[in-house]
């Protein structure tokens, strides 16, 4: 019965003038194959787009899921947070070389010597809270799911512990808790006002949100899941444990739209978008930039972000020639493997083109 749910299947095709990438296949792969109970994509290229979903909505009731359908992005959320910081700075009310502490006095362990730079790309060295036991949103919380966090709580944990002084880079929620703090300092609003006010309105991304206590997810949606080892509805929860770091819903036409638009040059300076694109290496199969990844295809090189948080898993990938895929997945008993994922991103991106740009 499961089987027969998994292979339940709904695709739709948006078109202007053509139609984009179908990767309706790839996606009812991971789905046949345990990685998913449900996963939609959209592809973009110029005038052309595909618009799909595949699997279930529910596994109890089926159902279809929408490929309009509403997500957790997690970490996306970064992307829009350092597009506000980098905002700040085009209006000269911050500079990216400037230490946390100029601006959030004695908040921060070692906040003279940090830079907001070093914030925005993981180079700060700050110890991640989501490392500790009970305080990841990509782990089942049992009834903790539901408890509301206040940010400078989420400090106190990171706090109170250090890194190893190994000089790797190290990818740290933390940093965009405290970047999340600094755009409320420095605008005197909550930072969720500044990216509705700054970059959701003028952008008309209506189906994006900043969802604060709130633990449910607009209609439609597919249910995210967890195996424990049975899967367990993990849908209902309450993000504020991410925060700035990644508490964000959206839809796949509305981060598409994001990303073009911020990689376009439209939300942010010349400047600032090249300071966004310069990236420093990590080890962990991208280059970080300025709440921005870049992952090299054998084609060329493709600018985003990915996300995770219990359920659902988000890619949202565009490149310099304006192509774009934006992917969500709901896990099933496993996650897909990076083969999996980045496999639909080389068939997107590169097609049969697969000669490696130097």
């Amino acid at each position: 019965m499961m089987q027969l749910m998994m292979n339940v299947l709904v695709a739709t095709a948006v078109t202007a003038g053509g139609h984009g990438v179908d990767v309706r296949s790839d996606l009812d792969k991971i789905v046949a194959g345990g990685g998913a109970t449900a996963a939609l994509a959209r592809v973009s290229d110029g005038g052309h787009t595909w618009s799909g979903a595949v699997g279930v909505r529910d596994i109890e009731r089926e159902g279809r899921p929408s490929p309009n359908g509403y997500f957790r992005i997690g970490s996306v959320t970064k992307t829009f947070v350092a597009t506000v910081v980098l905002q700040l700075v085009d209006e000269g009310r911050i500079q990216l070389d400037d230490p946390v502490d100029r601006y959030l006095p004695g908040l921060v362990p070692g906040g003279a010597q940090i830079t907001v730079r070093r914030l925005l790309n993981h180079t700060s060295h700050l110890y991640d809270y989501m490392s500790e036991p009970g305080y990841s949103t990509n782990r089942w919380r049992g009834d903790a799911r539901f408890r509301s966090y206040q940010p400078r709580e989420l400090l106190d944990v990171a706090f109170a512990k250090k890194l190893p002084d190994d000089g790797k880079w190290h990818y740290s929620n933390t940093n965009y808790v405290v970047l999340g703090l600094l755009v409320e300092k420095l605008t005197g609003h909550p930072y969720g006002k500044e990216v509705t006010r700054r970059i959701l309105r003028p952008l008309g991304l209506r189906h994006t949100v900043v969802p604060g206590d709130r633990a449910g997810l607009p209609a439609p949606h597919a249910k995210g899941y967890e195996p424990l080892p049975g899967l367990v509805d993990a849908t209902r929860m309450n993000p504020s444990l991410d925060w700035a770091a990644g508490e964000m819903i959206s839809t796949a036409a509305d981060l598409e739209r994001f990303m073009s638009a911020l990689l376009d040059g439209k939300l942010i300076s010349k400047t600032s978008l090249q300071a966004m694109r310069t990236t420093v290496e990590t080890g962990a199969g991208f280059g970080y930039g300025l709440g921005l990844q870049a992952y090299r295809l054998p084609c060329g090189t493709v600018w985003g972000h990915s996300g995770e948080l219990i359920g659902y898993l988000t890619f949202a990938f565009r490149s310099d020639s304006g192509k774009s895929m934006t992917l969500s997945i709901n896990p099933s008993t496993r996650n897909p493997s990076t083969e999996e994922v980045m496999g639909i991103a080389v068939k997107v991106f590169c097609g049969s083109a697969v000669q490696r740009r130097d």
